[in-house]
């Protein structure tokens, strides 16, 4: 039994690494969900659950997809994670997510995960809370949705990864159906990003997916050209008598002045502004489509500028923002030169111009800006 001794050590020693990881980090509050109380006449130790409630939300609206902090040592800036839960919600926007691809999720350990979603749920204080949770397998997905159900997020964000062959139709209902089955009713937002995953899906197949899996709530469409094939998608949903399911967009918001022209219910998005999303949609619902063009075109170059490949850019952004403390990618991600920096400037100067943009910017100063009224 030598091998298992072995292995039963190395394990032990990891548990330790963990548990460590954990103290350090989460000195704010208790890493588990029960408080435990000790008497100092009894040796007995008693357990206080804490009840979790979930947020509920339709799906509509502007969703930051929000980066993930980390310090110079590369471990999580939790601290800095918060503050930006809370300045998204001071925004104004409808919820957040938190670990998606553009967060670094493919660099973090489950225990970060753990710990990101305790602290985006409970900055947020309220505001829906959506934890991206595709993994290298349906078994690992599912217990990261079960733990993301069990901690009060308000939905999960599901795409399948690649494999040495290619997913059938069968296979990609299988990964939703068992992942759905597993959970409680949580809401799933069915996210088609082929250009991270390498997975491709039909809307055929998007529009299948949802009349089979009633937990999908909300598809996020990211697979060009995304104006017409929304209008495809609208249309496979309405002939399933679906038309109550969300059609976010994304990709930094490269097209969201035609998604939203085509109809589009919103973004799910990381562009480090995302009060602009918010007022292209208030002038979108005020029937002033050439407003909200306007505001899509004044902003276009940063979006364009933000949306190179890697995260370096917007922590960058982030940082001028003051969200976070530091603009550190985690290794072997690449860290924004100083070229790239005085470039970002003059955009920014460009955009922003001379707005206060540590603090939220409101609706009148986007339109201004912007050259619109609203």
């Amino acid at each position: 039994y030598m091998g298992d001794f072995i292995f039963f050590g190395f394990v032990s020693e990891k548990m330790r690494g963990v548990r460590f990881y954990q103290q350090s980090l989460a000195t704010k509050r208790l890493f588990c969900t029960s408080t435990l109380a000790s008497s100092t006449s009894s040796a007995s130790t008693t357990a206080t659950v804490t009840a979790v409630t979930r947020t509920h939300t339709n799906f509509k609206g502007i969703f930051p997809i929000l980066v993930t902090p980390f310090l110079q040592d590369q471990t999580l800036d939790l601290e800095s994670l918060g503050n930006c839960v809370r300045f998204m919600k001071s925004a104004g926007v409808d919820g957040v997510v938190v670990t998606g691809v553009l967060g670094e999720s493919n660099r973090l350990l489950d225990v970060e995960r753990e710990l990101i979603v305790r602290e985006a749920i409970e900055a947020a204080d309220g505001m829906p809370v959506i934890v991206g949770c595709s993994h290298s397998g349906t078994y690992a997905t599912a217990a990261l949705c079960q733990m993301s159900e069990e901690l009060g997020a308000s939905g999960v964000m599901l795409t399948m990864s690649k494999e040495p062959t290619p997913q059938s139709d069968e296979c990609q209902m299988e990964f939703f159906s068992t992942i759905a089955s597993k959970l409680n009713g949580l809401p799933i937002v069915l996210q088609d990003h082929p250009a991270s995953t390498n997975v491709f899906m039909s809307l055929e197949l998007q529009a299948n997916l949802v009349q089979n899996v009633p937990s999908i709530k909300c598809i996020k469409l990211e697979s060009p050209p995304t104006p017409s094939r929304l209008v495809r998608l609208r249309q496979l949903l309405k002939e399933k008598k679906k038309n109550d399911i969300s059609i976010l967009t994304g990709l930094g918001g490269l097209y969201s002045g035609f998604d939203l022209a085509q109809g589009c219910d919103g973004f799910m998005t990381g562009f480090a502004f995302p009060e602009v999303f918010l007022a292209m949609c208030k002038a979108h619902h005020q029937k002033r489509d050439i407003g909200a063009q306007n505001i899509f075109k004044h902003w276009l170059p940063l979006i364009v500028f933000e949306q190179q490949p890697g995260v370096a850019i917007r922590k960058e952004i982030y940082l001028k923002r003051k969200l976070i403390t530091e603009n550190v990618v985690r290794h072997p991600g690449q860290q924004l030169n100083q070229s790239l920096r005085g470039v970002l400037d003059d955009v920014l100067k460009l955009t922003v111009k001379d707005l206060d943009i540590t603090k939220p910017l409101t609706l009148q100063q986007v339109s201004e800006v912007s050259g619109v009224h609203l």
